[in-house]
């Protein structure tokens, strides 16, 4: 790997792939809702740059406390830093893209 390629502090350079965790409970109406919109979120702006793993706190209920995640749905961007949880049924499309750093923030 050459040094263009790697950040000390932060690992290996960004390369515009996404590692995504939705922490839901069983088939919630909220859970139900945080899939589909978010796979549509996804599927318009991340096509094929994206792996999300949805996890059901009733059958992996080790994983949710390893993350320390107290509350569903949930969504926990794990790739590319910075993590950020992102917390209810992923209705406000806004909100979600600023949480993915995909969102132009709002000039000053």
């Amino acid at each position: 790997m050459s040094n263009d390629q790697f950040d000390p502090y932060l690992g290996p350079a960004d390369d515009g792939h996404y590692e995504l965790r939705l922490f839901v409970a069983g088939s919630s109406p909220a859970s139900v809702r945080a899939i589909n919109n978010l796979k549509d979120i996804l599927e318009q702006q991340l096509r094929d740059r994206y792996e999300l793993d949805i996890i059901d706190i009733h059958q992996q209920p080790e994983l949710a406390q390893l993350e320390n995640i107290t509350a569903v749905p949930v969504l926990l961007k794990k790739k590319p830093i910075p993590r950020r949880l992102l917390v209810g049924d992923m209705s406000d499309t806004q909100k979600v893209l600023r949480g993915l750093g995909l969102a132009n923030e709002p000039e000053a």
